[in-house]
């Protein structure tokens, strides 16, 4: 198992550990085997166990915000937000565009899928925040809509 050299009053001594069973050793020194009583239990170790924090996206400044409206909500103006990354495919809406609850606004490239993002509120878009072509990450925020 492990062997050791000792030097004890001039004395040198080789000294190789067999195997230890709970509180008994099996030993040998300078080829004498003995069996010897260890005053504590040696424990054996384990590997360790990974402990993961909780992951929270970056664009989440509290863990009680909420990233889109609940469907019970009253909807009214806002931002509309990213739910995955991607890339920005098409864009079908600009600065005062009139849009309606469920109204296509901008269809997202993830995972070689095609996503389309649309309104879930009702109002006038303020500003456009992503052009063609833009990466997203999740939380970013797309679209502004007022009332």
């Amino acid at each position: 198992m492990k062997n050791f050299k000792f030097s004890i009053n001039g004395n040198n001594y080789e000294v190789e550990i067999q195997s230890i069973d709970g509180a008994k050793a099996t030993i040998e020194v300078n080829g004498t085997p003995y069996t010897v009583e260890i005053d504590r239990e040696v424990k054996t170790t384990k590997t360790p166990v990974l402990v993961r924090k909780e992951a929270v996206p970056s664009t989440d400044m509290e863990k009680s915000t909420v990233r889109t409206a609940k469907p019970t909500e009253r909807k009214g103006t806002g931002g509309i937000k990213s739910p995955l990354p991607g890339t920005v495919l098409e864009v079908h809406v600009k600065p005062g565009d009139a849009v309606r609850v469920g109204s296509r606004l901008i269809v997202l490239e993830a995972m070689k899928m095609e996503n389309t993002i649309n309104s879930d509120k009702e109002g006038t878009v303020t500003s456009v925040r992503v052009e063609k072509g833009d990466s997203v990450l999740e939380g970013d925020l797309l679209i502004e809509i007022g009332g």
